[in-house]
């Protein structure tokens, strides 16, 4: 008898809750297939079996808490692990040749399963190798499943269906050889197959549903997927400044009115959706945050004059010469940086009744994505240029928004920057991102009349917040630390020559 044993979970991360077991008790298993899905605060992880055998005991349901080591079943060794099921009597084999498997692809570190989208193409239908045929939501990313070769299309897995990395989801009869282009569908064609018209770039569901929802024009957006295709990302980053697409002829009044009032009359007076296991990791970790540490926010208000000129002038240059834009952040960084060194305090973290001073400054950066916030972390931010800061904060905002980021990103940070400005928020209390004692807040620059040495002057003025745990960062610390970044915002040149 094997024991299946919850994993090392990371640094800090004390508890797991079951996911989902992917078989049931008295289900033949083999040796390193997927069993159980984790659920931390951070990410997901796969157990899988240590042993063949057949799965003799499960000791924890979905929903339940674990720790590492834990014992969450058995495996008994005595039975052999049963074949892999063979293709249901309808996949066919269109002309007598073998079929190629259809299997979904990995689908990035610690994602353990997907959910089927809508298939481009029918069963029976005739694909051409590398065409896009469907695409599968994580939670992470979407992810493209292309014919894997020319032939004749038969389905396993239907839209809506979970499925976990290499499972089948479908087969294509490779004997016959590839078919032409599919002419113009006919009007009675299945309502899920797509047929895009004139010279439009082909859309997978997920952008469909981007481009419908936000008006946009698919020729007029840049394609960085491969094969040319518009991925999610694409679509999404085109919002705003992209073309919308051409507006129909302009309906009669009457027909308008009808067209705009029918959804509204359609529409349920509330919906009930159920919160991703994201979202409910963000609010979990939120409110124990909020009961764990004793909160307090002090405010202060920065003159941008400076950087804004600074950065106004060399704007230019600096992009060419590194390769990457210079932003606001970077001389943020670097303020929060100057300042974490004269106040170690608000650098540090609470471990039961000691004080752990942190000597290294890893600085998390809080990323909105279109699954939650999440907070990369940018190692060792003492050590970067301005460049290397932008650089730095740019690749980690990347693999957020395309779901890429690593436990290892994602933990370790030593102080949080948010910036809510770049939503328009004018103030605002951050909360701390535990087990930090400091998350620094950034807002929206507002033009604002001031009185400069007895005259009153109009100055590109931000509010800042520093929300501490005030069991570790007394109030003088946190206002010392406020003012110093204050200081060193408005006059850069003192951060930059480390004065």
């Amino acid at each position: 008898m094997a024991d299946i044993l919850t994993p090392a979970l990371g640094e800090s991360v004390t508890e797991a809750t079951i996911g989902k077991w992917t078989k049931k008790a008295g289900d033949p298993v083999k040796k390193d297939e997927v069993l159980v899905e984790l659920e931390t605060d951070k990410v997901s992880l796969e157990v899988v079996s240590p042993v063949d055998g057949v799965l003799a005991e499960i000791k924890f349901g979905e929903g339940d808490t674990v720790t590492p080591n834990a014992v969450l079943g058995s495996v008994s060794e005595g039975g052999a692990a049963a074949a892999a099921p063979a293709a249901p009597a309808a996949a066919p084999a269109a002309s007598g040749g073998d079929a190629v498997a259809i299997n979904v692809p990995t689908m990035g570190e610690s994602v353990a399963e997907g959910s089927m989208g809508t298939w481009l193409k029918k069963s029976g239908d005739t694909v051409a190798k590398d065409e896009l045929l469907v695409e599968i939501e994580t939670d992470k990313v979407a992810v493209e499943v292309s014919a894997p070769a020319a032939g004749v299309l038969t389905i396993l897995a239907d839209a809506g269906a979970t499925v976990t990395p290499n499972q089948q989801i479908g087969s294509i009869s490779a004997s016959g050889a590839a078919a032409p282009a599919p002419a113009a569908a006919p009007a009675n064609a299945g309502s899920a197959q797509i047929a895009p018209s004139g010279d439009a770039p082909h859309l997978s569901p997920a952008v469909q549903r981007v481009v419908s929802e936000n008006n946009l024009d698919p020729k007029a957006i840049a394609a960085t997927g491969p094969k040319g295709n518009i991925t999610k990302g694409d679509a999404l980053a085109a919002i705003g400044s992209a073309a919308p697409a051409p507006a129909a002829a302009p309906a009669p009044a009457a027909a308008q009115s009808q067209v705009v009032a029918a959804p509204r009359a359609d529409q349920p007076r509330e919906e009930r959706v159920k919160m991703t296991r994201l979202r409910q990791t963000i609010a979990r970790r939120l409110k124990e945050s909020q009961n764990t540490a004793a909160q307090l926010t002090t405010f202060n208000e920065v003159d941008m004059t400076n950087v804004m000129a600074l950065r106004a002038q060399y704007k230019d240059v600096f992009e060419k010469r590194h390769g990457v834009k210079l932003g606001f952040m970077s001389f943020f960084t670097k303020a929060v940086v100057q300042a974490l060194h004269e106040i170690p305090a608000v650098n540090a973290e609470i471990d039961g009744t000691d004080i752990i001073y942190k000597n290294h400054y890893d600085i998390g950066v809080a990323v909105g994505t279109d699954k939650g916030l999440v907070v990369p972390v940018l190692r060792d931010a003492d050590t970067l240029s301005l460049a290397g800061i932008e650089k730095g904060i740019g690749a980690l905002g990347k693999a957020a928004r395309d779901g890429s980021l690593t436990l290892d990103q994602l933990q370790g940070g030593t102080f949080t920057i948010t910036n809510g400005g770049t939503y328009g928020s004018l103030m605002s209390t951050p909360i701390l991102n535990a087990p930090q004692s400091g998350i620094l807040g950034m807002h929206n620059i507002v033009q604002r009349p001031m009185a400069i040495n007895g005259e009153v002057k109009i100055r590109p003025m931000m509010y800042i917040a520093l929300s501490y745990d005030h069991r570790i960062v007394d109030g003088k610390e946190a206002v010392t630390f406020l003012v110093r970044v204050k200081e060193l915002l408005e006059d850069p040149a003192r951060a930059l020559l480390d004065l």
